[in-house]
């Protein structure tokens, strides 16, 4: 089974910074960023980019260089990235929200690591790494020295442009490599595809980290829009609604987990800034349709959700799905829809073969978008960028471990993950089926389900809950469970939560679930 995407046609070389630098000639004194009350042009920024790229090409650090990057969300941020793309070289995010001990260990997994870019808040987090680490503004005065224009490097849509840690929910994180072309791709369907512009303007609230903010950030330069940052490390839903409430914002990208906490915001306080977006581009967990019905039905709400699939080593998204279209009786799961251009998705069985229409099988990714590979692995984890056989035709695609199936409609349906089943009592359970039928229950506000021990060891199930209103009668939701699941698959245990944490990613955090069991002695 093959869904395929739209073919349209890139420029010779789709490179995505040079798309900056048109609208930095066309429309030199357009705001490209503003942060905390200070606005920067398209030209001041193009400048300061420029001469970061002549330090970084003069170093010997161009084409083929990795370049780190450890900022807080700011002007030099866009600075470090745009100079690094037009140095040729590719950036490599070091999230200073992440914890100590996993920058550390991410420090160590860049092979070639040229340089980092820090500023004082964040040079210790990185200061045992081998590279040079340098400051934009200690830099400042041999910057000032150096050209404003352009370096003119040549780039091609071959070329890395960044690579990012996975997650690694599944084991130690992986640095996965993206190229222009793959970039350019992905940002070109959300322009032409949704109509971005110049006043598409943007609010980042993911983690620098994380796969999705890397698009969050480049796409509104890309169509010469307004990057809006907040002066905040971690996500803060009051300063990103007020700015919301505040500016003229007009997309957001987020994960899924996020954009139930910026809608709770709304609706406790009865405003109206997310509904006047023109778009909220989501996905990175499983959606939980329930959270955003009863906001989705307001009168004059006027954004569009778009429900998007896809994984940091294919350009991170290669799906998007009009969550308007979602009708709870006629789907199980929301879908997450047809495919970006120039993408492919195949459903393929364990020997790689396609599976017929309404099977599920495993979600590969083909076209375009798929990366260049793990860098610094080998082995079985680059063994899932692989090759098929289309009627005769090699075809490059990434194995994405996730199991799925298409709709009547022609819509791509992700069902949970090949290796997500977990044993307990012998029995082999996907945890994201429980929390569908609790996301049901109409006491359940919200929930997510782990896999926890006895005291003998033995695996157990627990549901983590936030109740819609005061404690959660669990004895009459373990009940209602009995009516849509096997036994073997309703809860041992029912803990209640103010919340459920996220990650730096936006999204569950699910050891910090299981470490509330721990700290409640239970």
């Amino acid at each position: 089974m093959i869904l395929q995407g739209k073919r349209v046609a890139l420029p010779s070389a789709p490179v995505v910074h040079q798309q900056f630098e048109a609208h930095a000639q066309a429309t030199p004194d357009a705001v490209a960023v503003v942060r905390a009350g200070r606005q920067v042009t398209y030209a001041e920024l193009d400048a300061r980019a420029n001469r970061f790229a002549h330090f970084l090409a003069a170093r010997g650090h161009g084409r083929g260089a990795k370049v780190g990057i450890c900022l807080d969300y700011s002007v030099d941020l866009l600075v470090a990235i745009l100079g690094t793309l037009k140095a040729g070289a590719a950036y490599v995010p070091f999230d200073p929200a992440y914890p100590a001990a996993r920058l550390q260990l991410l420090l160590g997994q860049v092979p070639g690591l040229a340089l980092i870019v820090a500023s004082p808040d964040t040079a210790a987090m990185v200061e045992a790494a081998a590279a040079d680490v340098v400051d934009l503004d200690e830099l400042g005065e041999h910057l000032a020295s150096l050209p404003a224009t352009s370096p003119d490097i040549p780039v091609t849509g071959d070329d890395l442009c960044y690579a990012v840690f996975t997650s690694g929910s599944t084991g130690t994180p992986k640095l996965t490599a993206v190229r222009h072309e793959g970039w350019f791709n992905l940002m070109n369907w959300l322009k032409l595809e949704y109509g971005l512009h110049s006043g598409s303007n943007n609010l980042v609230v993911s983690a620098f980290g994380f796969d999705l903010s890397q698009r969050a950030l480049m796409t509104p330069l890309f169509c010469g829009a307004t990057q809006h940052l907040m002066a905040s490390r971690n996500f803060d839903p009051m300063l990103a609604y007020r700015i919301l409430r505040e500016h003229d914002i007009r997309v957001v990208h987020c994960a899924s987990s996020t954009l139930y906490v910026l809608i709770d915001w709304e609706t406790a306080r009865g405003g109206d800034a997310l509904t006047r977006l023109d778009y909220v581009l989501f996905g990175g967990e499983a959606l939980k349709p329930e959270r955003l019905t009863g906001w989705m039905r307001r009168e004059n709400n006027t954004c569009t959700l778009l429900h998007q699939y896809g994984v940091a080593e294919c350009t991170d998204v290669a799906t998007s799905f009009d969550l308007a279209g979602y009708r709870s009786t006629e789907h199980d799961i929301a879908p997450v829809g047809r495919p970006a251009y120039n993408t492919d998705i195949h459903l393929l069985d364990e020997r790689l073969r396609p599976v017929r229409a309404g099977q599920d099988g495993e979600i590969c990714i083909a076209g375009t978008g798929v990366g260049a590979g793990y860098l610094g692995a080998a082995g079985p984890e680059n063994a899932r960028f692989t090759t098929v056989e289309v009627d005769g035709t090699p075809v490059r695609l990434y194995r994405t471990g996730d199991r799925g199936r298409v709709t009547e409609s022609g819509d791509l349906v992700v069902a949970g993950r090949m290796d997500a089943q977990v044993k307990v009592r012998g029995m082999r359970i996907d945890p994201t089926d429980i929390e569908r039928a609790l996301g049901r229950l109409a006491e359940v506000r919200e929930a997510a389900v782990a896999v926890t021990h006895t005291d003998a060891g033995e695996a157990e199930l627990t549901a983590f809950v936030v109740p819609e209103a005061g404690a959660l009668a669990k004895d009459a939701v373990r009940a209602r469970l009995l009516q849509t699941l096997p036994r073997n698959m309703v809860p041992a245990r029912f803990v209640d939560v103010p919340a459920i944490p996220l990650s730096p990613h936006g999204k569950v955090d699910r050891a910090a679930l299981v470490d509330t069991l721990k700290n409640r002695g239970l």
